[in-house]
């Protein structure tokens, strides 16, 4: 597996990475993928006497979180990025972050209701769920096709000049919203008829901002050639104790507080522009 060696136009001898330095990426793609169809299986196996099987289905979408961000920064780092490897992690996100959740919201949170004084008031609550559940695999869908086609996009808030955003909630952050619900219960499904109409909401406003144009922190300025390595390690090391030690609840701020870092965006950017325009001064 020896290294490639090119020149380029400007007379510059470019080091190219060997054909087997781009398996590596595509090996944590793989690890997705294998982590969204163990979530799927344990989706499946869960009941309220044995919920351990939705919980784990729910750290199995969280580690595919981490392999997700893993295998683009390593394909960066290594200079093996391919046309191969961009549609494999595409379809890996629908599987994973998509059919994934979407089945364990359903069956977690509407599919293990008890038997209720009016069972044609569960059975509407699981009809609806299978109908929200499936808007919210369509929205994820939709989301990465958008994602795959556009160059440079641009919220419809932007933030500031010079930092990148993602437009919309990426999808393995609303997959990631699911999972740490379920994983806060322990993987104990919902029992109350009212619990499950917030469970409804929860999912249908995460599906619509998977599909919005709301701006959201991408991270992609963080980097340990930064000014501050050290302190980025150890602020890392510290996040990671600590979920170590309190998952359920690291787990569900971090979900919850992403998702709604992007709603106060798009409100404080329509309260300043609702300033300006009140008071005269040009938007820019």
């Amino acid at each position: 597996m020896a290294t490639e060696v090119q020149v380029g136009a400007d007379g510059k001898v470019k080091r190219q990475p060997s054909r087997g330095m781009f398996i590596l990426p595509s090996l944590f793609t793989a690890g997705n993928i294998a982590a969204g169809y163990y979530a799927i299986t344990q989706s499946v196996q869960g009941s309220v006497a044995d919920p351990a099987f939705f919980d784990r289905a729910a750290l199995a979408i969280g580690f595919a979180i981490l392999f997700d961000g893993l295998d683009g920064r390593i394909a960066r780092m290594t200079n093996t990025t391919s046309d191969f490897g961009k549609e494999l992690d595409s379809l890996a996100d629908v599987i994973t972050f998509g059919v994934a959740p979407s089945l364990l919201a359903y069956i977690w949170g509407f599919r293990m209701l008890p038997l209720m004084a009016r069972p044609h008031l569960r059975e509407q609550i699981v009809h609806i769920g299978v109908f929200v559940c499936f808007v919210f695999l369509i929205c994820g869908a939709s989301r990465l096709a958008r994602f795959n086609i556009s160059i440079n996009p641009q919220p419809r808030n932007p933030g500031r000049p010079g930092r990148k955003y993602f437009v919309g909630m990426p999808i393995p952050a609303g997959a990631g919203v699911i999972a740490s619900v379920v994983h806060f219960e322990n993987g104990s499904p919902i029992e109350d008829p009212k619990m499950a109409v917030l469970w409804l909401c929860l999912i249908l406003f995460t599906g619509f901002l998977m599909v919005s144009s709301w701006r959201f922190w991408s991270g992609k300025e963080i980097s340990l050639g930064s000014r501050h390595p050290f302190q980025l390690v150890a602020v890392v090391g510290a996040l990671i104790a600590l979920i170590a030690l309190y998952s359920e609840y690291m787990l569900l701020i971090i979900a919850l507080g992403y998702l709604v870092s992007g709603v106060l965006a798009r409100l404080a950017y329509s309260w300043s522009r609702e300033r300006r325009h009140h008071t005269g001064v040009p938007q820019g």
